[in-house]
């Protein structure tokens, strides 16, 4: 049985995953994190300003330990959740439970700035992914045979299509 001392050090590891100002360019745009911490549960949060270039989408994914909100800045995004999409203006929100599937798309014609807060466990390694434009691996444990996972499959397809015939 770990000790408090040693789960602390757990804790103060995985929190060291990110850290207030990292950033990474992606093929879709770019995020750089803003806040890290604990929320009032006690639980770790992240906070990070994506910023998705128009005509790029994220991976279709899902987390199994953390959960998300995203609020738009600016500019236009679509929102992908459980094989629905939503298009959002500035100053909409959407929440992302656990373990649902989920991505970003900017199917607009101006970068998309998105503030987004993940609370639970934050992990790069906690991606899932079920769909990808880039050609990056899925994770571990997909299961493609849920309904939820096919409807979201087909969105993302039909979304990605969108974007691929808008870029000729």
């Amino acid at each position: 049985m770990a000790s408090a001392d040693q789960n602390q050090s757990l804790l103060s590891e995985r929190m060291a995953t990110y850290k207030v100002g990292d950033r990474d360019q992606r093929p879709w745009g770019s995020y750089v994190v803003t806040g890290v911490g604990y929320n009032e549960a006690g639980e770790e949060y992240c906070e990070k300003e994506i910023t998705v270039h128009f005509g790029q989408i994220l991976s279709l994914q899902s987390h199994e330990m953390r959960r998300e909100i995203w609020i738009v800045k600016q500019g236009t995004l679509t929102a992908l959740l459980d094989g629905q999409s939503v298009k959002l203006s500035s100053g909409g929100i959407v929440q992302i439970p656990q373990k649902s599937i989920h991505c970003m798309a900017n199917l607009g014609t101006e970068n998309c700035v998105v503030y987004e807060r993940q609370e639970g466990i934050y992990r790069e390694e906690d991606i899932q992914r079920y769909a990808d434009a880039y050609g990056r691996s899925g994770g571990s444990g997909v299961h493609l045979s849920s309904p939820a996972v096919t409807a979201s499959i087909a969105v993302y397809n039909v979304m990605v299509a969108a974007l691929r015939k808008a870029d000729r």
